[in-house]
């Protein structure tokens, strides 16, 4: 038996660190000692918010995330650190690797031996912290299905939206835009692949993007929404990888949405399309994911650092949009 410290968030815009215990680990479980975990600034900050939908399981598919959206909750997906600890039946090989869990901000924590995935030579824990991040863009792909010659259009230059224009500009696409309000984050966007980066008010101004064939919504503002359905064409395709939970905007399916046909589909990391489960289940598209880390320029999304005891300073950070940085770690060392 041992002590671990794990973050809770305990109301809107208050987190709290607490000490739990930590029972000895079962036949088929290990103790992880956390040296760094990634924060999400979509979903995570939906939670710091009090904006999450409460009828809304975490995440059924994710064992440590099973429960219900409700104060106060450990949550978070992104852990990096050394197994310290084995249960009877793990394997001796296991202690001392460096090894990814998608578990919440914690300094320790038990866990499935099988739920695992040992980080590749080369990768550093703060890159492994962007793996869920990358997944995310992974699927968002499998599920639109670019073809040669589209024009793609991404709405928003988060962490998620620039590892997808990562993926996407290995793709022999016509033309790859993305819209973002951040002038650094648009810099960044062309950096990964965008061939043009433009800022919302041009789309407002009526000189954005039109006559896409693909469009992604990953700006996590469901205003946003009009402004994709606008920029796609004729039979396009619009899809969201946005989780809005609770905010609301008005949408506006009067116009071009109707008579232009355009199929509105959301994407959503925790399940594989039905349309390709019979070749992909998750152990493939993580190894995809896996292969995509190692050629994304992670220094340019890693930015800023907060210690373990400090996390109420990133979230606040985070909140307030003071920094154009795409991904905040926490420190445990």
């Amino acid at each position: 038996m041992s002590e671990a410290r794990r973050l809770y968030f305990t109301s809107p815009c208050e987190i709290d660190i607490r000490r739990v215990t930590l029972e000895e680990p079962e036949p088929e479980d290990v103790v992880v000692e956390t040296v760094e975990s990634g924060i999400s600034p979509g979903s995570e900050l939906l939670v710091y918010r009090g904006e999450f939908p409460e009828e809304t399981p975490v995440d059924a598919t994710i064992d440590s995330l099973s429960g219900s959206f409700e104060y106060p909750l450990p949550y978070g997906y992104a852990a990096v650190g050394t197994v310290v600890d084995l249960g009877r039946d793990v394997s001796d090989e296991w202690l001392g690797r460096t090894v990814f869990a998608f578990e919440p901000h914690a300094d320790r924590f038990a866990t499935a031996a099988e739920s695992l995935v040992p980080l590749r030579e080369g990768i550093a824990p703060t890159e492994a912290t962007l793996l869920p991040s990358v997944e995310t863009a992974t699927n968002l792909v499998l599920d639109a299905q670019p073809r040669v010659g589209e024009r793609v259009v991404v709405f928003g230059a988060g962490v998620v939206g620039l590892c997808t224009v990562h993926v996407l500009s290995q793709f022999p696409l016509a033309e790859l835009t993305v819209v973002e309000p951040v002038a650094e984050r648009r810099t960044l966007a062309e950096q990964f692949g965008a061939d043009r980066t433009v800022t919302p008010e041009t789309i407002e101004d009526g000189d954005g993007p039109r006559d896409a064939d693909l469009v992604y919504e990953l700006s996590g503002r469901p205003a946003t929404l009009d402004s994709a359905i606008e920029a796609v064409g004729y039979d396009g395709r619009v899809v969201v990888g946005s989780w809005y939970g609770r905010k609301r905007a008005p949408l506006d399916l009067g116009g071009s949405f109707h008579r232009d046909r355009v199929t509105l589909e959301s994407s959503q990391v925790s399940t594989i399309d039905p349309a390709l489960r019979g070749r992909w289940d998750r152990e493939r598209r993580f190894d995809v994911a896996f292969d995509q880390l190692q050629t994304l320029d992670t220094d340019r999304l890693c930015g800023e650092t907060f210690a373990f005891d400090a996390a109420a300073d990133a979230y606040r950070t985070l909140d307030s949009g003071s920094t154009a940085s795409p991904h905040v770690t926490l420190s445990y060392q």
